[in-house]
């Protein structure tokens, strides 16, 4: 016993009390006291507590839509080096469950190298009264193959549920706007397919609810009717069951933002006795009116507006360019509108005649001596409307002022620090040659189209806050449209509204 009087207080300390035994592999001196004849350190060289659970292993990922297989059936999404793509590595190793799990990380790997490595620590009884604990690495092969819902995204007859949806509009400003609310709240993630047609967008379903869903989504946003219809496909005769097919045909209402508007005799006095001649101010799941001469709004829901539907008077591809002469405040405000007396005059009429309009606007704390607007010129204008015949043309004011008018280069269209996202749409492609010119123009009108949102995002805050946009890096500077630089008064969007989309897949994940 006397050698075991020498040993170091550290030593005895590991071995947990005094060494009176020693180890029968190396030697080294342990406490007896345990019932042990090997310490710990060759126990765990000897014992392997992860005996049974693999190496190697594989995860099942759709190249398509990019999701991994959870055993048995479910697809999830999940980005790299996520805590669900952990987790989900862990669930295919068998015999886990014999261990006790401590940690788990993910070993750097190159992304496309289609394997993911993680290092495991656990622990276990070796020995009676014996905890081991054991670091080891598995290999996972990321084995690429296609999910059902892709596969039947390349065949015909898979849909299950179709959601149409339409507007009755010579633009498609409103559909732009929809498409960045539901790229923003992923409304889109269960689609089979998007289709664009001429009218507005199809989306195909392989499920009756998620149907469903989306026209849950498009009534919370803006302001719809929907009807549904049913056909069957094929009847089992044995059993009783049938499958259909279900379609919901989806309207939007036909006013958008800017539009001057008639509002029916009734339905005026129905809103607050609001002036029958008001301005389409905002689209959500409701219609906003203004009336420019007395700052009165009125919000009318989808449901009253189908009882009995109107058109729109004017829409804003019709305004004009109006020179702002003079501002008078008359001191009314309700928000960011000011009510004040506006001189002004057509942009086509300076130089040729001195004809002057003396109007009362809401746009007197936007507008400036020498600023230009966009409007409408009522008094000399043919509208073809039944309600335009019922006012009193007497009382109605020459000019309808809108939005003030910015004026921009091709360099500020050029040089724009942003972007958004768009979903991918299936185009129906004209193959007839006589119809070609019509698609090009077809092409000519949406890109047109996408710049006006784009400029009204530029110059509505409120309208940006309901939308995702990113960064587009900096583009380099060009030489010659240094020149217009002093012309270009646009507005700009300040670069801590914009998202990066790294960190929004980091926020996802």
């Amino acid at each position: 016993m006397s050698n075991y009087t020498h040993l170091d207080p550290a030593t005895q300390q590991q071995q947990g009390g005094v060494a009176t035994l020693l180890c029968c592999n190396c030697g080294a001196p342990m406490d007896g006291s345990t019932g042990m004849v090997m310490c710990y350190d060759c126990i765990k060289l000897t014992v392997d507590i992860t005996h049974g659970i693999p190496r190697e292993s594989n995860v099942s990922f759709c190249r398509n839509c990019e999701r991994f297989l959870q055993p048995p059936g479910q697809w999830i999404r999940a980005a790299l080096e996520s805590r669900e793509l952990l987790a989900l590595c862990l669930r295919r190793l068998k015999g886990l469950n014999k261990v006790r799990l401590i940690d788990a990380s993910f070993i750097w790997t190159e992304p496309h190298s289609r394997r993911i490595r993680v290092k495991i620590t656990v622990q276990g009884e070796a020995m009676a009264n014996t905890i081991v604990q054991q670091t080891f690495e598995v290999e996972y092969i990321v084995v690429a193959m296609q999910c059902p819902d892709c596969a039947k995204s390349y065949t015909t007859n898979t849909w299950r549920a179709a959601v149409q949806i339409r507007q009755k509009v010579a633009h498609k400003r409103t559909f732009l706007y929809l498409e960045q609310l539901i790229l923003k709240h992923n409304a889109h993630v269960d689609t089979v397919s998007i289709k664009e047609s001429k009218d507005g967008l199809d989306f195909y379903y392989a499920q009756r609810n998620h149907a469903t869903k989306m026209i849950d989504f498009l009534n919370a946003v803006v302001p719809v009717k929907s009807k549904k219809s049913e056909e069957l496909v094929s009847t089992d005769i044995h059993s009783g069951s049938s499958q259909y097919k279900f379609s919901y045909s989806v309207e939007i209402v036909p006013l958008c933002k800017d539009d001057l508007v008639i509002l029916p005799k009734k339905l005026a006095r129905s809103m607050g006795n609001v002036s029958r001649l008001v301005l389409c101010s905002k689209v959500s799941n409701t219609i906003q009116f203004i009336d420019p001469v007395t700052l009165q709004i009125a919000d009318l829901t989808a449901s009253v507006f189908w009882r009995a539907p109107f058109a729109a008077l004017a829409e804003a591809t019709q305004m004009i360019e109006f020179i702002i002469l003079d501002v008078e405040p008359v001191g009314e405000r309700k928000g960011r509108w000011l009510l004040a007396d506006i001189t002004c005059c057509r942009a086509s009429d300076m130089g040729v005649n001195d004809k002057e309009f003396y109007i009362r606007s809401h746009l007197g704390g936007i507008l400036h001596p020498g600023d230009s607007a966009l409007g409408y010129y009522t008094s000399n204008s043919n509208f073809n409307s039944d309600l335009w015949d019922s006012l009193d043309t007497e009382n109605i004011p020459d000019v309808t002022l809108v939005k003030k008018h910015y004026t921009r280069t091709n360099r500020s269209i050029k040089r724009r620090q942003w972007k958004l996202k768009r979903m991918a749409k299936e185009h129906n492609d004209i193959v007839a040659n006589d119809e070609s010119r019509q698609a090009k123009q077809e092409a000519e009108r949406a890109e047109r189209d996408y710049e006006i949102f784009l400029q009204e995002l530029e110059e509505d805050q409120e309208l940006r806050q309901t939308i995702n946009m990113y960064k587009a890096g900096v583009p380099q500077k060009d030489e010659n449209d240094m020149d217009d630089e002093d012309e270009d008064d646009a507005p700009q969007i300040d670069i801590d509204e914009l998202l990066d989309e790294l960190d929004e897949m980091t926020l996802e994940g």
